[in-house]
């Protein structure tokens, strides 16, 4: 057996990390700091000091009487976060289908991923006008709705995080540029429900987008439609607000209904 590195480089601690998460995930009644360190090939100090880390964060619980350690709650949270985004897209489809029958409207459903709105699914309106979108597409947050629509659940030092590392990329002439003008409206995003792209990604379209939330209340997704200034007029504007925001309402009602064991709403379709 290899002598282990007495100095392991961040991502060999990473490593061990991970090993260690994956082996207590194997043993339903845990293991002990001993039994990690021989498993791995892991010095008993530098396999004691990340298994105190991981237990300080949650991912981990040590049994007082036996010290042996088991996967905990942090894991569970986890691994329903990702289900999440992997079911979001499912659940929202029916509904986004009626929300283009009600408005004639491209439809999209965006999550946040490294400060960056990424489109996960998309329906195309019906006629020749087509959005260039496609799903796996990456947006920037500050001059699309549904970027904003994401923004507006997040603490203002997250956001000052990501746009401070993300930038203000003056899109169009209409581009928000300014982190203090941005911070206002997202509260207007908050306070009407919905946040609006005033031809700031693209001269000539404007689009609208509404926070669908999670279980816990925290925002999980945004759901966009988009067209031409003049297919989203200023007269139309109330009007499809409210259909976006009924929508995005129900999608959260079945979001919250599929995390719990209580009968699901019926979808539309």
């Amino acid at each position: 057996m290899p002598a282990a590195n007495p100095n392991p480089s961040p991502a060999t601690a990473v490593e061990r990390a991970l090993n260690m998460l994956e082996a207590a995930a194997q043993r339903r009644d845990g293991l002990t700091n001993s039994e990690i360190s021989r498993r791995l090939n892991i010095p008993k100090s530098s396999a004691s000091y990340i298994l105190r880390a991981l237990e300080r964060r949650g991912y981990l619980r040590r049994d007082a009487a036996s010290g042996r350690y088991r996967l905990g709650l942090k894991v569970l949270s986890l691994g329903r976060e990702a289900q999440a985004n992997y079911d979001i897209a499912g659940i929202a489809l029916p509904f986004m289908r009626s929300l283009v029958d009600r408005v004639h409207l491209t439809c999209h459903l965006a999550v946040l991923d490294q400060g960056e709105a990424v489109y996960i699914e998309k329906l195309d309106a019906p006629g020749f006008f087509k959005v260039d979108t496609w799903v796996g597409r990456r947006m920037c947050v500050h001059s699309t709705s549904v970027g904003k629509a994401l923004l507006s659940a997040l603490p203002p030092q997250a956001t000052e995080v990501i746009l401070r590392e993300s930038g203000l990329k003056k899109r169009t002439p209409k581009t928000i540029v300014s982190p203090s003008r941005l911070l206002a409206e997202l509260d207007s995003v908050r306070s009407r429900g919905y946040a609006v792209d005033d031809e700031e990604n693209n001269l000539g379209a404007r689009c609208m987008a509404a926070p669908i939330f999670d279980a816990r209340g925290g925002v999980t997704a945004a759901l966009g439609v988009s067209g031409t200034i003049t297919q989203v007029s200023r007269a139309e504007m109330p009007r499809i607000a409210e259909a976006l925001k009924e929508t995005a309402r129900r999608i959260s009602r079945m979001v919250l209904r599929e995390a719990s064991p209580a009968a699901p709403e019926r979808r539309p379709g």
